[in-house]
């Protein structure tokens, strides 16, 4: 795909994000679609040229999750699209935020660049509003009817399905409950199995409303997701936690599978706290530049075994091992003469005759 340009009504010399985003259209958007709209923003103040792949790449999303938040954000009015005639994606427009500005179509400003006919104006937009909407069906729940709950309450594993999900909600399910589930299972395709790691998953996140359940359920959809662990994978990709950890590591990638079994020990394993985690971090990146995670898994896991579960219980260890600071000393000192003692070489039959002389 050829790269976009990137434009806007009027340029800023440096990235500035209007009051007007932030209080009208922030607070509906996802993280993805707010960090892409960032991004766009920075990549104009800097005169960058950039293309779909190359920010799916930024933020290890998929063409489609960008293409999606740029339609998200052009059906918001904060930018608009253009599209060639093969209605492949050519330029990105940046709009005006100003309070009170007038709408794009009604707009006196400048022209864009290589800007089309205004008459095609509406022809693009109702095109976007097509591939949108397409998307969207193909992800949205039905509004399944009694019988077809009733189908779905009866089959077999479903009983043991909706058991599982009580226990881990701690209540009774709603018919609105046990029809998104049935949204997973019917129209999105997961396996028990990994309906049941989805809601694992989000309860561990102090997240119960089904509504969440169905946003994380059409991004693993979305992704290619059909088995808990590729769901572990596709989740540890955007774990916040995840990447502030790498970052205190001196790491900017996405961690590799071994780098993130480390940080999946640390955590499940261990049972760390991100705070203790970040301690050894700290500790393990004034110590070496080299084999870093190997470094901290051994400080954690003597942490581990030392009973540390809070950042209390770190001081308290250092405190004893700075008192036991000088004792060491010494006794490293004595074992060191001791050695160097065993390790020198006498010439015994000369000492023997030097004292049958005396």
């Amino acid at each position: 795909m050829s790269c976009l340009k990137i434009y806007q009504d009027s340029c800023a010399e440096v990235t500035i994000v209007s009051n007007r985003f932030i209080d009208e259209f922030m607070p509906q958007a996802n993280d993805a679609q707010l960090k892409i709209y960032l991004y766009l923003l920075r990549s104009l103040s800097a005169g960058r040229s950039l293309d779909i792949a190359g920010i799916a790449d930024a933020f290890n999303h998929t063409e489609k999750d960008v293409m999606r938040a740029l339609t998200y954000w052009e059906n918001c009015g904060v930018l608009l699209l253009d599209y060639d005639a093969a209605e492949n994606l050519a330029g990105i427009r940046l709009l005006d935020l100003s309070a009170g500005k007038a709408a794009p179509e009604a707009s006196s400003q400048k022209p864009a660049p290589q800007k089309e006919a205004a008459d095609s104006r509406p022809a693009r937009k109702a095109a976007a509003q097509s591939r949108k909407s397409s998307a969207q069906e193909e992800y949205d729940r039905p509004s399944y009817s009694l019988d077809q709950l009733k189908a779905f309450q009866e089959k077999d594993s479903t009983a043991q399905l909706l058991f599982i999900a009580e226990q881990y909600l701690g209540r009774t399910l709603s018919p609105s409950d046990i029809k998104s589930i049935l949204f997973f299972s019917d129209r999105l395709h997961f396996s028990d199995d990994l309906i049941d790691y989805l809601l694992q998953y989000c309860v561990e996140r102090g997240k119960k409303d089904f509504r969440y359940m169905e946003k994380v359920a059409v991004s693993w959809a979305e992704a290619g997701v059909t088995t808990p662990a590729e769901a572990e994978r596709q989740a540890g990709r955007y774990d916040k936690t995840v990447y502030t950890i790498m970052n205190s590591l001196g790491k900017t990638s996405a961690p590799t599978r071994r780098e993130a079994e480390f940080i999946r020990r640390w955590r499940e394993e261990y049972g760390f706290e991100p705070s203790i985690i970040m301690e050894a971090c700290g500790r393990t990146v004034l110590a070496t530049d080299r084999h870093r995670f190997e470094y901290a898994d051994k400080i954690l896991s003597s942490w581990k075994e030392s009973g540390v579960h809070h950042l209390s219980d770190i001081a308290r260890l250092d405190e004893g091992f700075q008192r036991e600071k000088p004792a060491r000393q010494v006794r490293e000192r004595s074992a060191d003469r001791y050695n160097r003692f065993m390790q020198n070489s006498y010439d015994f039959d000369a000492l023997e005759k030097e004292l049958l002389h005396n």
